[in-house]
């Protein structure tokens, strides 16, 4: 097994950060036209010991691959203390850099993380050349806000159908 496929591996044995943050300042949502992935971001703020607004946390959902997990929850251990401007100069290389460097084909897994990051930050600049295309972005209310399935549903009358397709796991 290569180190990519290790380290991806292990990653999602043991994710990090997985799940819906109740409590979140933030929601951002990316999905991927060419795969099918869907990537919801969650994200906490906090004030540092010198008055910075940080990221507190941030936590993920994906209907995704394997790829698409591993990314996200190293991407979420590795905002964690950075400041908006920081985590958005991040690119999807840096988000992905605990796992080392991505095969082409995978490459798309990391844009998706970028992009809902990107979306939960700053809605306006979620667009990223060649990446996946942000959903929704949504203020504070959680409590209100739709589940990761929900974003699938059109939200227009146009008689516009979702399909879903689940993948098997497969090798990176």
């Amino acid at each position: 097994m290569s180190d990519l496929n290790q380290k991806i591996q292990d990653a999602l044995a043991n994710p990090k950060n997985l799940g819906e943050m109740a409590d979140a300042d933030s929601i951002g949502t990316a999905g991927s036209e060419g795969c099918g992935d869907m990537l919801r971001m969650w994200v906490r703020f906090k004030q540092d010991a010198s008055g910075r607004k940080v990221i507190d946390r941030a936590t993920f959902q994906t209907f995704g691959c394997e790829t698409a997990i591993a990314v996200a929850s190293v991407a979420t251990e590795l905002v964690a203390g950075k400041t908006i401007e920081e985590a958005l100069h991040l690119s999807s290389s840096d988000l992905a850099s605990p796992l080392g460097a991505l095969p082409p084909m995978k490459i798309h897994c990391a844009q998706l993380v970028e992009t809902a990051l990107r979306s939960a930050l700053d809605p306006k600049s979620a667009t990223v050349s060649d990446s996946p295309v942000p959903v929704a972005s949504v203020a504070a209310s959680t409590a209100s806000s739709p589940s990761l399935r929900d974003s699938f549903t059109p939200q227009n009358d146009s008689g516009q159908k979702v399909r879903i397709i689940l993948k098997t796991p497969a090798s990176v």
